[in-house]
Order: C-alpha cells, then sequence, then structure tokens
C-alpha cells in the first residue's frame, strides 16, 4: 500500500515488529504523521533520538485505555495493531493481564478506531491462535475474532479491519533462537523435543507482508503467507552447531508442530501465488467475495509439518546471521 501522506498509528510501536516497521515506511514512504504508541518511556526516547524524522509522533499509553487510543487516532487514517503480551509462560502465570491486553486492547483498537473514523486497521496474529493450547494462541484467536466481526460496525463508517497471521520471526523478541545463541558458549542446548517444527518468517518479510495486506484487505480478511517450516535439529545446527542438545521435553502450552490454517478454516481459505487469504465465515456487512485464487482442496490445512518447503540447516544460518 502507497502510505506517502498517509496518517499512521502503530500500537506497540517500540517492539520488534513496531521499530521496523517504522523503519521501513520512513525509508520508503512519506507519511505525514507516523504516531508510535506504546507503554515504554525509555524506548520512546532512544528511538526518537537514532531516527529524528519530522513525521515521527511518540504517544506514551496502553491499550487498555480506551480514551488514550481515542486521542492519539485524531485524524489517523491506518492502524497497524502489533501490542500484545506474547511470552507463554507469563500469560500463562498472569492470565487476566494477558486478556487485558490481547482481547481488551483489541476491543479498544476497534471501538477507538471506528469512533475516530480511522480508514483501515489491521492486526497482528499468530500460528498459536489456530486450535490454541495455551491462553497466548486463545487470547490471539478471540482478537482475530474481534477484528473481523468489527466490520459489522465499522464497514458502514468507513472503517475496515483485517488481520495478519504468521508464524515464529526471526530476529524478534522472545524467539528460541537467542537462547540458544546464549546456551551455545556451554556446549550444549536444551530441545523441548526432536520432533518439533516451526513456521518461520524474518522480521522484514513480516513488515513487508502486513505493508502489502493494507492494500489487498478488503475487511473481514485473515491473510497468512506461505513460508518455510524448520526442524529444530536443524535450527539446533545453524544456530549452534557442533553442540550437544539436551531433551528437557514439551513445556505446558507448547505444541509439536504448528497450524496457519485448519482444516475448518480452509473451507473458507483463498490459496493465492504467495499467500492464503482466509475470508470471513458470515459477514453481515457488504463483504465483496474474492475471484481470483483457488479454493483449497476438502480436508486442507496448512501445517508446519506437512509444509512442502522446509529451511536447510545452511539456509536458516543464512537468515539469521544475516
Amino acid at each position: 500500500m502507497e502510505l506517502t501522506d498517509a496518517s499512521i498509528l502503530v500500537t506497540g510501536g517500540t517492539g520488534s515488529f513496531g521499530t521496523r516497521f517504522v523503519e521501513t515506511v520512513l525509508a520508503r514512504h512519506r507519511p505525514r504523521r507516523l504516531v508510535v504508541f506504546s507503554r515504554d518511556e525509555l524506548k520512546q526516547s532512544e528511538m526518537q533520538g537514532r531516527l529524528r524524522h519530522p513525521a515521527l509522533r511518540f504517544f506514551i499509553g496502553d491499550v487498555r485505555d480506551r480514551e488514550r487510543l481515542v486521542r492519539a487516532m485524531h485524524d489517523i487514517d491506518v492502524v497497524v495493531h502489533a501490542a500484545a503480551l506474547k511470552q507463554i509462560p507469563a500469560c500463562e502465570y498472569n492470565p487476566f493481564e494477558a486478556i487485558q491486553t490481547n482481547v481488551m486492547g483489541a476491543k479498544n483498537v476497534v471501538d477507538a478506531a471506528i469512533d475516530s473514523g480511522v480508514g483501515r486497521v489491521i492486526a497482528l496474529s499468530s500460528d498459536k491462535a489456530v486450535n490454541p493450547l495455551n491462553l497466548y494462541g486463545a487470547t490471539k484467536l478471540c482478537a482475530e475474532k474481534l477484528f473481523v466481526q468489527a466490520n459489522t460496525y465499522g464497514f458502514v463508517r468507513g472503517t475496515t479491519f483485517a488481520c495478519v497471521r504468521y508464524g515464529n520471526v526471526i530476529g524478534s523478541r522472545g524467539s528460541v533462537i537467542p537462547l540458544f545463541q546464549a546456551q551455545r558458549a556451554n556446549g550444549s542446548v536444551s530441545v523441548t523435543d526432536p520432533k518439533m517444527t516451526r513456521f518461520w518468517i524474518t522480521l522484514q518479510q513480516g513488515v513487508d507482508f502486513v505493508a502489502r495486506c493494507l492494500g489487498l484487505m478488503r475487511g473481514g480478511e485473515i491473510f497468512v503467507p506461505k513460508i518455510p517450516s524448520t526442524r529444530i535439529m536443524d535450527l539446533v545446527e545453524a544456530v549452534a552447531p557442533g553442540c550437544r542438545a539436551e531433551f528437557v521435553g514439551i513445556r505446558p502450552g507448547e505444541k509439536l508442530h504448528e497450524i496457519l490454517i485448519s482444516e475448518d478454516e480452509a473451507r473458507q481459505a483463498l490459496e493465492l501465488d504467495d499467500m492464503f487469504v482466509v475470508e470471513p465465515l458470515s459477514p453481515s456487512w457488504a463483504y465483496p467475495r474474492r475471484t481470483e485464487g483457488r479454493r483449497l482442496a476438502a480436508g486442507a490445512s496448512y501445517a508446519s509439518d506437512t509444509n512442502d518447503h522446509f529451511l536447510t540447516s545452511a539456509e536458516m544460518r543464512s537468515l539469521v546471521d544475516g
């Protein structure tokens, strides 16, 4: 999407995704205003000192605070909702906190965007939202439902909502890669299960995909990129070559394999060249059905263990080092 002369707000704007998204927009476009909305004043100060761009604005605020969101969204055209609590153990230990931020925060973003007349709003989701096994995944599933159905209220007022859903991000805070990098000095790394597989995407690929989907969205879709999988032992070889693997067992709330599109969702999904589009199940707004792409076959799904594209250790190493 062409973001030149647009007024953009990014929730969670000082996080891994938010920071890279802001840097990319400033490098490729000429936004009228680019608002970084987050809770961390230190990160905002550091970001402001590093980027020093006349279009940048910084709002200290929490997505739990609807009034603050309304203030921040004044005269905003596009919202990218990236704020979330995403550490699985922390969400399990602090369940209501996770719900307050990931679910009620999503509701506040929806309400504030509609009341402020924002044009397009897109939310970041996760493969953990599909058939969720942990609270983090359950909150992201709820957030997806809120964003899809928000079009019922926003569509007639000119506000459309959509979601982007993808897998683990190389280079993001909280991924297993920094853990392996820290452990390799000791000659061994802790691995939950040698059969585990995961979807992987680079931070820049995630940013580019979100920007692209902002231009493609019609309201109510969940966009899923076609991305490669990695076997956990290949990841160990890429990040900590020669290290011994100590198998510690799958942690509570963790899956052996991840799913980006379930069999049930596949009935609503279209396959394009490099992505899938899950269309809304029962839109009560004037959703224009897509004619491009092809419908998925009965019983199809998109899972990390049956993916047709696996990264080798060498390919994974080049992505991590890059």
